[in-house]
């Protein structure tokens, strides 16, 4: 049996190719290459391209194989005489480019085979479906939805009553959108559930549910995650700004407002009605309590939780969250008077 090839063959790309996609140049008079792949250091091969942005990692650049090497100037000395290097501002994220330009089918959400509406998904009459979607077996389009052109709904995918997806949009297979209004270019993976009830109760002997009568809006560019799930607000909207990336197992709120570019890494949870700023970083399993609000910029240290608001552009770890360097501050007496020594036993307070 063949192995499985779950991404199609690419059109290779030359030298000039590279450099008008990234605007790095290679030295002169330098053989032609074709480039047909994206690959590490080491397992590059002639026809891939690779990449070094560090010098931890130069023994593994004098030893690859690969073709092209996207560098800095610093790395120069130890590419291989076999590697066109291509100098480059920032090599990941041209390394990036090139993966896309090759891949292009990596960097989305796959559509399957179908093409048009199969026969085997339900659409509602009233819906307004514009020529050139895709819509897969098994999914459900709701009454009075609209869906933008080059977008696909994946398998058994269900988009409720009056919801509106944009153009060029990939609903994943088996995910879930309610009441929501969503932008162009949106990729939603598997599994996500998109504006179902907050989580919104007055306490008391028998608690009363409070109504969530505010809707989820997704601007254009996000992505968000396979099983992520993202409440409609309760008396205002939640809103997802544009171009954020949002990273699977994230639970986000009612009423919360999620600015232009910013990273939420995988089981991140944010409470009802927190806002944060543009290009904010939250690193993995961040907790972020209701009504908290995280200025632009501000980046956020794995495992924390943050109960007090974050001015813009600072960084904050740990649980309660804090500023590092107060925190590292912190951690170090911690350690010090963990290793002190008591007087007249020469034991320290972790000895026991």
């Amino acid at each position: 049996m063949s192995e499985p090839v779950f991404f199609s063959e690419p059109k290779p790309l030359s030298l000039a190719d590279l450099s008008e996609l990234t605007g790095a140049k290679p030295p002169e008079r330098t053989a032609e290459r074709s480039i047909r792949g994206v690959a590490s250091l080491d397992a590059a091969g002639p026809d891939d391209v690779s990449f070094v942005e560090h010098k931890k990692y130069w023994p593994a650049l004098k030893a690859s194989r690969a073709g092209v090497i996207l560098c800095r100037d610093a790395d120069l000395p130890y590419i291989p005489d076999t590697a066109v290097p291509l100098v480059a501002a920032a090599p990941y994220r041209s390394f990036a480019q090139v993966g896309a330009r090759l891949f292009p089918e990596a960097v989305s959400a796959p559509a399957w085979t179908a093409d048009g509406i199969s026969p085997a998904a339900h659409v509602d009459a009233s819906a307004r479906i514009e020529d050139g979607v895709t819509i897969e077996a098994g999914a459900v389009v709701g009454p009075g939805v609209e869906v933008g052109s080059g977008t696909c709904i994946g398998p058994n995918a269900v988009v409720g009553p009056t919801c509106r997806i944009g153009r060029d949009c990939r609903i994943g297979a088996g995910a879930s959108v309610q009441h929501s209004l969503i932008g162009n270019r949106v990729i939603v993976h598997p599994g996500v559930r998109l504006g179902q009830d907050g989580f919104g109760y007055n306490m008391g002997p028998k608690h009363v549910k409070i109504p969530q009568l505010g809707r989820l809006i997704v601007q254009d560019d996000v992505e968000i995650g396979a099983n992520t799930t993202i409440d409609r607000g309760s008396l205002r909207d939640t809103t997802i700004g544009e171009g954020t990336k949002i990273d699977n197992l994230v639970q986000i709120g009612h009423n919360v407002v999620v600015g232009r570019h910013c990273v939420i890494v995988a089981q991140v949870g944010i409470s009802g009605s927190a806002e944060l700023g543009d290009y904010v970083v939250l690193g993995g399993r961040v907790a972020v309590g209701e009504h908290i609000k995280i200025g632009s910029g501000a980046m956020i240290g794995g495992t924390s939780a943050v109960n007090d608001d974050v001015p813009a552009g600072e960084r904050w770890i740990g649980s309660p969250a804090r500023p590092v360097r107060e925190w590292m501050r912190s951690h170090r007496a911690l350690v010090a008077l963990a290793n002190e020594k008591r007087p007249g036993t020469g034991k320290s307070a972790d000895d026991g």
